[in-house]
């Protein structure tokens, strides 16, 4: 007997209104969330009028093209500039409708180490792009956020805060303007370039799996699952909010056994502004946060439209003060044949 999920189906006929003759831009197209996003919108949106990758690699964007040729693809643009440069983003976005904002520079050590060059990026950057919305004809902005933004303790992090605050900020001066800003912020993406997934499937023919504290624990999504979510909040934000997913958690110490059983798992210790526990939601958000079921969403202080508004028509509850969402303390783990499973499905490497 065929089950049809009758929601499910109702919200992508949504999204797919939402989208339909639209014209979306995505900054940092060619990171490992721009593919996905791509590919995502190419196979389940063939209604939209144009999708334009927007980032400053060349030869990522030439390679990008043999998988999703603009000659296939009749309004698959790719467009080379940098979100620094305020006078070529105004260029790419005539005509746009919808904007993700993938880009960043996310190396933790690497901003550490050229800490302007990350704010320029991630802060300048950001600042650049919403002027750039704000003069031209768009309609909805959605920015990826990291866990790293809540409460950070390195460069990367605070430049992911205010650059959250800014577009948070972005509504309170878009006037009489059709234009809405989000953020949507989850954890680490399971296999995703730089993270800790490939490094310890690229260590394991070594031998040795090096563990920083075997206490740490992070949070894990698929690429898919951030996909969906910003697809998710380009049809129901109503702007301003941060957006969360709700999202199982693992040990360090599982995620190397997962992958490498037979390797010694030497402890070496933190890296300089790397936390045990990550958080996406501080005790001090609590105030302002609410609970969707799937998802929760940090209320911007002093908007247009009211808590209980938000959670009459959303079907939300405020959370308890106090609230906080951390990696540590997170209710759903995954096991070690659950991680396994996972990075099988997702990185298939295992």
């Amino acid at each position: 007997m065929l089950i049809v999920d009758y929601q499910i189906i109702r919200q992508k006929n949504l999204i797919e209104t939402m989208l339909t003759n639209k014209s979306i831009l995505i900054t940092g197209g060619t990171g490992s969330f721009g593919k996905a996003f791509v590919k995502t919108v190419l196979e389940q949106y063939p209604n939209i009028k144009r999708l334009v990758v927007f980032s400053r690699d060349e030869l990522k964007q030439y390679e990008m093209g043999q998988e999703f040729s603009d000659r296939k693809y009749a309004g698959l643009r790719y467009f080379i500039g940098d979100i620094r440069d305020e006078p070529r983003l105004r260029r790419a976005l005539e005509g746009i409708d919808v904007v993700v904002h993938a880009a960043a520079l996310k190396q933790v050590p690497a901003a550490e180490y050229n800490p302007f060059e990350c704010i320029k990026t991630n802060v300048l950057g950001a600042q650049n792009l919403i002027e750039a919305c704000l003069d031209s004809n768009v309609q909805r902005v959605v920015a990826l956020s990291t866990d790293k933004a809540a409460a950070p303790i390195n460069l990367y992090g605070a430049t992911k805060l205010c650059s959250d605050k800014l577009f948070v900020a972005a509504n309170n001066i878009k006037g009489h303007r059709d234009i809405r800003f989000s953020v949507v912020r989850y954890g680490n993406v399971m296999g995703s370039r730089g993270s800790v997934i490939p490094f310890f499937l690229e260590k394991r023919a070594s031998g040795v799996l090096p563990i920083t504290d075997p206490a740490m624990t992070r949070f894990n999504i698929s690429l898919q699952e951030g996909v969906d979510m910003v697809l998710w909040s380009l049809e129901n934000a109503w702007g301003g909010e941060i957006l969360v997913p709700k999202i199982p958690s693992y040990k360090v110490t599982d995620l190397a056994e997962a992958i490498g059983p037979d390797c010694e798992h030497p402890v070496v210790g933190v890296r300089p502004g790397e936390k045990i526990h990550e958080e996406m939601i501080t005790a001090s958000d609590s105030f302002n946060t609410v609970d969707m079921g799937k998802y929760y969403a940090i209320l911007p202080v002093g908007a247009k439209y009211t808590m209980a508004d938000y959670c009459e028509k959303m079907s939300a509850t405020k959370v308890s003060q106090g609230f906080c969402y951390e990696s540590g303390s997170n209710v759903d783990f995954l096991t070690v044949d659950e991680l396994r499973n996972l990075i099988q499905e997702h990185v298939g490497l295992v």
